[in-house]
C-alpha cells in the first residue's frame, strides 16, 4: 500500500464511529506528471475503506465536508478512488466554489486530475442573481464554466429561460443558452435559437434571429442586439422588424426606451400602415409611444398606395401624431355624429394628422405638387399645401397662395386653390392657355383630371384649334364670372364661358403673343417632378433667355403652326 493510503487507512482506523474535529489532507497524485493534489476532509460522521479487486474505495459518511483548493464539497457520503484520481459524491450533493456559486445534486463525480465535476439528478447552480436547473451539469473548476446538455432553465427574480444546451460563466454571471431558447418575462415573450444572458445585469444579448412578442401583442425580429430587462431598453440591429396592430417598421438599427416610450430607427428605415395603405420611408424615425407622435427626417417619402397611381410625398421633415379631441369631438353639421363615434376609438390610424415641411414634392401619375408645407388629416383625406403652392394635372399648372387636394380612396377628387390662382398650360412655344379667378376648382373622375372651374372675376387667355388641331385665333376673356375647362384623356378639350363673359378673339396670325400673359404668370414647369425618382432633386430655375418677338404669323410662321398637332 503506498504511504497515501497507509496514512488514510490508519486515520480511518483511529476514527471509525467518531466524527472528525480536525481536517485531514488526503493526496491524489496526477496520472500524467506525478504532481500531488491535495483533497482535506473537514468533517464526516464515519470513515471506511472497502477494497474490489485490489482497488481500495475510501468512503465517508454522514454530514461530509471535503476542500479543493477554494471549493467546499458537502455530501451525504462519497467516495474516494485513488486509482482513477475520482471522487463520488452520494445524496444532498452541494459545492460553493469561490465563495459565489453553489452547485446542489444528488449525485457528483469530481475528476481531481482535471477538476472537472458532472452533477446529475436535480442539478441546481445559484450565484446569487439567479437559479440555474438542469438535470446534468458539466463544470470546470479551472474556468468556473458549467455545461448542460439535455435541457436546461434559468431563473432570474421574473424572467425565465430555457434552452436544450447552455453555458453558464461564472466569473460574468453570462449564460451562453443554445438551441430552442424561450425566453419568458412579464413584459416579453422570446424565441431564439442561441441567446446570452448575464444574470446579474438582467441583460439578453441577440446573437442569432430571435422572434419576441410583448405584453401588448407588439413582435420584433432581429439578429443582433440587446434588451435590458433591469432599465427596460433595447437596441436591435441588422434590419430587425418591429409589427404592432397593422403598422411594420424596419431598419438597420432599432433601439428604444420603455421608460420614456421613444423609439428611433437609424438606417433605410420603412414604416408601413397596412391599414390606411401608407408607407414612409426614411433614414431616421423616431417615434414617442407615450404621445403617439412620430417624426421623420433625411430624405422622408411617403407613399400612399394605389391599384394603379400610388401617391409620392417628399420634404425635409415628416411629423405625425393624433388628431386633437377637441377636434374630433367637434360635431359637424352633416357628420358630426360620424366624427364623436369615431373619437372613441383613440388607437385608429385614420385619426392621426401628418404635416410635411419645407421643399413638399409629390408625385402621381396624374397630378404633380410642390410647396413649402403640407398638412394632410386621416380624418378628412385633404392635403392642404401652404406658401407657393403649385399642382400640376393634365398637362396644367395650377397656382395659389393656398391650395386644397381632397382625395378619395387615396386617389384625387378635387384640387380647390384660393387667392391669385392661376391655371397655366403650354399650348405651343411661348403660348401658354391661362384661366384666373378668386377661386380654382378642379374636379377629378377616377382619379383623372375632369374639369376646372375659376370663379369670380375670371379672366383667361387661351388657343383655339381647328378640327385638324391647327392654331387658328386666340381668345382674350377680360371678365367673366365662371369659366369652365373640360378635360378630355387628361387633355384640354373645350373652355366654357359662363354668366357675363366679356372677351375679344384674335386671328393667330394678329395675336400679339408676348402681350397674352395674365398678371402673376410664371411657368414653373422645371418644378415639377416628372418622375418619382425626381422627387429628390428639383432642378434649379432656368436663366432668362430673351423670347422671340412673335407679332403677327408671318405666312413662313402660319405653316409651321398650322403643321402642329
Amino acid at each position: 500500500m503506498k504511504k497515501p493510503a497507509l496514512f488514510l487507512a490508519i486515520a480511518i482506523c483511529c476514527l471509525s464511529g467518531f466524527e472528525t474535529l480536525a481536517q485531514i489532507s488526503v493526496p491524489f497524485k496526477s496520472k500524467t506528471d506525478d504532481s500531488i493534489h491535495n483533497v482535506f476532509i473537514w468533517h464526516s460522521d464515519t470513515l471506511r475503506e472497502l477494497r474490489k479487486d485490489s482497488i481500495a474505495i475510501q468512503s465517508l459518511f454522514g454530514h461530509v465536508k471535503l476542500q479543493s483548493e477554494k471549493t467546499f464539497f458537502y455530501t451525504d457520503s462519497l467516495a474516494m478512488n485513488h486509482k482513477d484520481n475520482i471522487i463520488e459524491a452520494f445524496g444532498h450533493v452541494h459545492i460553493n466554489d469561490k465563495d459565489s456559486t453553489d452547485i446542489y445534486s444528488d449525485y457528483m463525480k469530481y475528476f481531481v486530475d482535471t477538476k472537472k465535476i458532472i452533477f446529475q439528478k436535480n442539478v441546481q447552480l445559484l450565484d446569487g442573481k439567479g437559479t440555474l436547473s438542469t438535470d446534468e451539469l458539466h463544470y470546470d473548476m479551472n474556468m468556473h464554466i458549467g455545461d448542460y446538455y439535455n435541457g436546461g432553465k434559468v431563473v432570474n427574480k421574473n424572467t425565465t429561460v430555457t434552452s436544450q444546451e447552455g453555458t453558464y460563466y461564472a466569473d460574468t454571471k453570462d449564460v451562453y443558452f443554445k438551441k430552442n431558447v424561450k425566453l419568458k418575462d412579464p413584459a416579453y415573450d422570446l424565441s431564439a435559437d442561441s441567446l446570452i444572458y448575464n444574470s446579474e445585469k438582467q441583460l439578453a444579448t441577440f446573437i442569432t434571429t430571435t422572434f419576441i412578442r410583448d405584453s401588448s401583442g407588439r413582435t420584433i425580429s432581429t439578429r443582433d442586439g440587446f434588451y435590458d430587462m433591469k432599465n427596460h431598453r433595447a437596441q436591435f440591429g441588422k434590419r430587425p422588424t418591429i409589427t404592432d396592430k397593422g403598422e411594420t417598421i424596419t431598419a438597420d438599427n432599432i433601439h428604444f426606451e420603455d421608460s420614456t416610450g421613444i423609439s428611433t430607427a437609424q438606417g433605410n428605415a420603412v414604416f408601413q400602415d397596412t391599414v390606411q395603405s401608407l408607407t414612409l420611408i426614411s433614414n431616421l424615425m423616431i417615434a414617442n409611444k407615450k404621445t403617439n407622435t412620430f417624426l421623420a427626417t433625411q430624405q422622408p417619402l411617403i407613399i400612399l398606395k394605389q391599384d394603379k397611381d400610388s401617391i409620392y410625398i417628399t420634404g425635409d421633415t415628416v411629423f405625425s401624431a393624433n388628431i386633437p379631441d377637441s377636434v374630433l369631438r367637434t360635431p359637424d353639421s352633416v357628420q358630426g355624429m360620424a366624427i364623436v363615434r369615431k373619437a372613441a376609438n383613440p388607437n385608429d390610424s385614420s385619426l392621426r394628422y401628418l404635416q410635411i415641411y419645407h421643399h413638399v414634392r409629390i408625385f402621381s401619375d396624374s397630378l404633380q405638387a410642390v410647396a413649402d408645407s403640407v398638412y394632410y388629416s386621416g380624418l378628412d383625406s385633404i392635403f392642404r399645401l401652404y406658401i407657393n403652392p403649385v399642382a400640376w394635372a393634365g398637362g396644367y399648372q395650377v397656382t395659389g397662395d393656398t391650395m386644397f387636394l381632397y382625395t378619395k380612396n387615396k386617389k384625387p377628387d378635387r384640387l380647390f386653390a384660393f387667392e391669385n390662382s392661376l391655371v397655366v398650360g403650354k399650348s405651343y412655344t411661348n403660348m401658354y392657355n391661362q384661366i384666373k379667378g378668386n377661386t380654382l376648382n378642379g374636379y377629378f373622375k377616377d382619379g383623372v383630371i375632369d374639369y376646372m372651374r375659376a370663379k369670380g372675376s375670371a379672366e383667361a387667355v387661351y388657343y383655339i384649334k381647328d378640327d385638324s388641331m391647327n392654331l387658328v385665333g386666340v381668345n382674350r376673356v377680360n371678365k367673366a364670372d365662371v369659366i369652365d375647362m373640360i378635360f378630355l384623356n387628361k387633355q384640354l378639350n373645350k373652355v366654357v364661358l359662363r354668366e357675363d363673359a366679356d372677351g375679344v378673339m384674335y386671328p393667330i396670325r394678329k395675336a400679339k403673343i408676348d402681350e397674352l400673359k395674365l398678371r402673376n404668370f410664371k411657368w414653373l414647369d422645371y418644378r415639377r417632378p416628372k418622375t418619382k425618382y425626381e422627387l429628390f432633386r428639383e432642378a434649379p430655375e432656368p436663366q432668362a433667355v430673351p423670347e422671340e418677338k412673335t407679332g403677327p404669323v408671318n405666312e413662313e410662321r402660319k405653316d409651321t403652326i398650322q403643321g402642329l398637332r
